[in-house]
């Protein structure tokens, strides 16, 4: 299984948890690696290639600080490096949906993506490489594309973006109803508020995709971990025990 990641990933001077995590896994997998599973750098994205989620001006924000109400609408501090790690996460986000495609499973180290939006960033997300690799998959002709957003915060970002594209559908379970949104079937949205309920509506959600999954052609997880309890973003108690024990 190709996972890929970049040094460029962390390339941002703005340093938290969220910016450096796809190093520290990175650097654990080459000092503990996983069987079959091997680190592949993938070509960066370009603003052109942006342009098919995001309007120009803002990639233009972010390419160039200016201006600055703009480049720092995810609540980032803009620099230079941050245009560096955008384009090389996207890019790996693009290349493990293509990947996937050929192959039947890959990942990426990218962080963010799902509330940022055509026309601005939102929420630390700068630019949406999900809503990019999912018109990526769309223009290899695939007519069933699933997105999986477990992340404790809604993904409003991407269905504003990819929402309507034919053959799209979206499953969202959050803890929180930051940057919640009114989906259309076949997409749903869930809110939960307890743990006994989190893996259940899953599940639900799962099952009743099950009569259409051979129409599923790739399905994308944006596995963000702060439902996590103790996630300073997130963190629902009891909900760690329910994931290992279940």
């Amino acid at each position: 299984m190709k996972v890929f990641y970049s040094d460029d990933y962390v390339a941002m001077a703005y340093s938290v948890d969220a910016t450096k995590k796809p190093q520290w896994v990175a650097d654990s997998l080459r000092e503990t690696p996983i069987p079959g599973v091997r680190l592949t750098a993938a070509e960066p994205v370009t603003a052109e290639d942006l342009l098919r989620v995001h309007a120009p001006e803002y990639v233009r924000a972010v390419q160039t600080g200016r201006p600055r109400r703009l480049a720092k609408s995810s609540t980032f501090p803009w620099d230079g490096g941050l245009w560096t790690a955008e384009l090389a996460s996207c890019g790996g986000m693009v290349a493990a949906a293509r990947c996937a495609v050929e192959e039947g499973v890959a990942g990426s180290l990218s962080v963010g993506f799902h509330h940022a939006r055509r026309d601005r960033g939102s929420g630390h997300c700068i630019f949406n490489g999900l809503a990019l690799a999912i018109c990526a998959a769309h223009d290899l002709g695939l007519s069933g594309i699933l997105g999986i957003d477990l992340d404790a915060h809604c993904g409003g970002g991407t269905y504003s973006i990819v929402g309507s594209l034919p053959g799209y559908r979206q499953l969202d379970v959050s803890l929180f109803p930051t940057d919640h949104y009114q989906p259309t079937a076949p997409s749903t949205l869930d809110l939960v508020e307890s743990s006994a309920e989190y893996l259940q509506i899953i599940q639900r959600r799962l099952a009743e995709i099950e009569p259409d999954v051979e129409g599923i052609q790739l399905a994308l997880y944006y596995a963000g971990m702060d439902p996590h309890e103790g996630s300073a973003f997130g963190g629902l108690p009891g909900c760690d025990a329910g994931l290992l024990f279940s």
